[in-house]
């Protein structure tokens, strides 16, 4: 078999582990498990890197190849397949990237509750009932 092929089977390996890793992401990201989506993210990065040099490799394998090798029916196949992986990986990471934005909405909205919560509890009353903000007992000075 032809080093192209080979090549871009090798290719494939390493782009169906990053999709699992992409789903174990995801995983993490709703479980709020930030220590393993941390050392999740190392691996993750290391496969990335593995992904660009094997890429850079089969570029390297193909303009090198025949225009026969080129339009091989299973090297396009093979192409095909690894475009729709990378199609799948990319839609998972803008999964995930929701996941995050909307964990961090919710981190907000909880903060601002907090706030709004802190907020009531330091209210007072003037002397005609109305609410008034800040702290009692504020009339004496030094």
């Amino acid at each position: 078999m032809s080093e192209l092929k080979e090549a871009i089977k090798s290719q494939h390996k390493l782009l169906l582990e990053l999709q699992q890793i992409l789903e174990t992401e995801l995983h993490l990201i709703s479980s709020r498990d930030a220590e393993s989506l941390i050392n999740m993210l190392k691996t993750k990065e290391a496969l990335l890197d593995s992904v660009q040099q094997q890429d850079t490799l089969i570029a390297s394998l193909y303009t090198k190849s025949s225009q026969e090798q080129k339009d091989d029916e299973e090297v396009v196949k093979l192409f095909n397949q690894a475009k729709e992986i990378v199609s799948q990986c990319k839609y998972r990471t803008q999964i995930n990237q929701t996941a995050v934005e909307q964990g961090q909405l919710r981190l907000e909205h909880l903060r601002n509750l907090l706030l709004e919560s802190r907020a009531k509890e330091s209210m007072t009353y003037d002397k005609s009932g109305r609410t008034r903000g800040g702290s009692s007992g504020g009339g004496i000075s030094a």
